[in-house]
């Protein structure tokens, strides 16, 4: 195996490792809350904790995308592992809410960061007519983090405290960065940012042993209050930290501004607070009660600000992030358009299918995720799947099946009983939904890579990435809105249980069998607006990506590796 092909796949399993993140909070978000002092109906105020991760993962990633086009695809790899395993000891060693947040912010941009650079680097080893299989395997590697993100959770939990799921990223991390790296000669600088890691580590934690002691004691005493930053012990950690920043900075200047020269980071910055202002504005919001967070309307305005000052700056700079005509081709902005609505309906399974689980068949947080596991196993597969078949069929025949496939058990899944789960027909529709989404994520990329220079591949990647995740955010926003809806004009026809069960209105099971019927038919019409958003996705796909991946990326890369 090639130095280059053995990097794609030490990349590959980053990717997926970092997926697997995603996912787990969702079973350890209580443990958390309780770790930081929150307690269980303060869920609101524990919701930086998933926006600070997506936040992470979303505006930043247009930068990194065109700085791994610019510096190279392993040093962004081995950078953004490097801050994924910073954010992951920062959250391990947490002791308020504060700091959770931004160790998750820390985590959503270093992996955020993988997967434009893993991208880049499948379309720099393969010419465009053979990537397809490789493009549809990263995808399947980068699904498969999101089967095992909550089985890996479920295990760390079942055996040990929630912060051990983060220690175990942070071993993870630094090992698959420093394979990348393939250079085991330490230099000062990293020999100082280690020690830097190990005081941050030290200040967070403040082990009982040293911290208890009369003498080993005294570096982890305040100053003032109770911050373990404002102690000795923090101080040497800060000072370790600039020092190592400052050996990078003059280790690196030369090549630092040769990269500065080629970056628009005043465009990257005007990008990354719009894309932040619509991050905040539906990730805050409680999908439950409302479309937006109460602050949603003001952050979209912010938005909109932030975005025509990005479209105003990208026609004066003659050194545009987005450079003019990049995506002019029907094929790239096409992609972009199908993987957000591609977005707006993957959200209504991974959020809706648990939620009609405990619904219909009671159970936790567990047994939910085990019913939604029945769709995601699919995708992996049908990735793979997708990729193979981009060689042999066109890119927009195979994203239009696939997404017509996913639309159709949407339909399904509107009409299904509260039993429905119950019988083997409800496994065969998850498994083919998630199938036909699998089926579609190879064709997307190949068209947007096909269609765009090698130059910018970094980029082009990071966009579609970033359309899918903000269709994720929008979808799950308006369809529950739509499923609101729905429940509030059943539930205002309910009788109340003093009508209902006049004998025993405390403990009236028609009033109850009733709430729960409009539960079901809302998460139906959850259901059925996923679907439009799937054939929507289907209908594009075929008119715009076109047959083959071929165009101005069809040359090799190599040298960005």
């Amino acid at each position: 195996m090639s130095t280059a092909r053995t990097r794609l796949t030490l990349a590959s399993v980053a990717v997926a490792f970092a997926a697997a993140d995603t996912y787990v909070v969702v079973l350890a978000l209580p443990d958390m809350m309780a770790g930081v002092g929150l307690s269980a109906d303060e869920l609101q105020r524990a919701a930086p904790i998933i926006s600070g991760f997506l936040l992470g993962y979303i505006a930043v990633l247009p930068l990194i995308g065109r700085i791994a086009d610019v510096a190279g695809r392993t040093p962004v790899l081995v950078g953004s592992l490097l801050l994924f395993a910073v954010g992951s000891l920062i959250t391990a060693g947490a002791y308020d809410l504060s700091l959770v947040v931004t160790g998750r912010f820390l985590q959503g941009v270093g992996g955020g960061g993988l997967v434009p650079a893993t991208l880049a680097l499948v379309a720099d080893l393969w010419p465009a007519e053979r990537r397809g299989l490789p493009l549809g395997v990263v995808g399947a590697v980068q699904e498969l983090g999101s089967v095992l993100g909550p089985l890996l959770g479920a295990v760390v939990l079942a055996v040990a405290d929630w912060r051990y799921i983060f220690w175990l990223n942070l071993v993870v991390a630094v090992v698959l960065a420093l394979l990348l790296r393939g250079r085991w000669r330490p230099r000062v600088s990293e020999a100082v940012g280690l020690l830097a890691c190990i005081a941050l580590g030290l200040t967070l934690t403040a082990p009982d042993r040293l911290a208890s002691g009369v003498t080993l004691g005294l570096p982890f005493v305040p100053f003032t209050g109770t911050s373990r930053l404002l102690t000795p012990i923090g101080v040497a950690t800060l000072v370790l930290a600039l020092i190592w920043l400052g050996l990078v900075l003059r280790r690196a200047r030369g090549h630092l501004a040769e990269v500065l020269s080629q970056v628009d980071l005043v465009g990257a910055v005007l990008l990354a607070l719009a894309l932040a202002g619509v991050v905040l504005a539906f990730a805050t919001a409680d999908p439950e009660r409302e479309l937006m967070s109460p602050a949603g309307p003001w952050l979209l305005v912010a938005a909109a600000v932030f975005a025509a000052g990005f479209a105003w700056w990208q026609r004066r700079t003659a050194a545009a992030i987005v450079p003019r005509g990049l995506l002019g081709g029907r094929p790239a902005w096409g992609a972009l358009v199908v993987s957000f609505l591609i977005g707006c309906a993957l959200i209504a399974a991974l959020v809706d299918v648990p939620v009609f689980a405990r619904t219909t068949q009671g159970g936790g947080q567990l047994a939910a995720a085990l019913v939604l596991l029945r769709f995601l196993i699919a995708l992996p597969v049908g990735a793979v799947v997708g990729g193979w078949l981009t060689r042999r069929y066109g890119l927009g025949l195979i994203t239009g099946a696939g997404l017509g496939l996913s639309g159709a058990m949407f339909v399904v899944m509107a009409f299904w009983s509260r039993t429905a789960l119950d019988h083997w027909p409800a496994t065969v529709v998850l498994l083919v939904c998630g199938f036909g989404f699998g089926l579609a994520l190879s064709p997307v990329n190949t068209a947007m890579l096909g269609a765009t220079p090698a130059d910018s591949h970094g980029l082009v990647s990071a966009l579609v990435v970033v359309a899918r995740m903000v269709g994720m955010l929008v979808g799950v926003s308006a369809l529950t809105a739509i499923g609101l809806r729905r429940y509030y004009a059943i539930a205002e026809g309910i009788k109340s249980p003093n009508e209902l069960c006049p004998d025993s209105p405390g403990n009236c099971r028609p009033f109850v069998d009733a709430l729960r019927d409009a539960a079901v038919s809302q998460v139906h019409a959850i259901f059925a607006g996923a679907a439009v958003c799937a054939f929507l996705a289907a209908v594009l796909g075929v008119l715009l990506l076109g047959r083959r991946g071929a165009g101005p990326g069809a040359r090799r890369g190599a040298a960005h590796t």
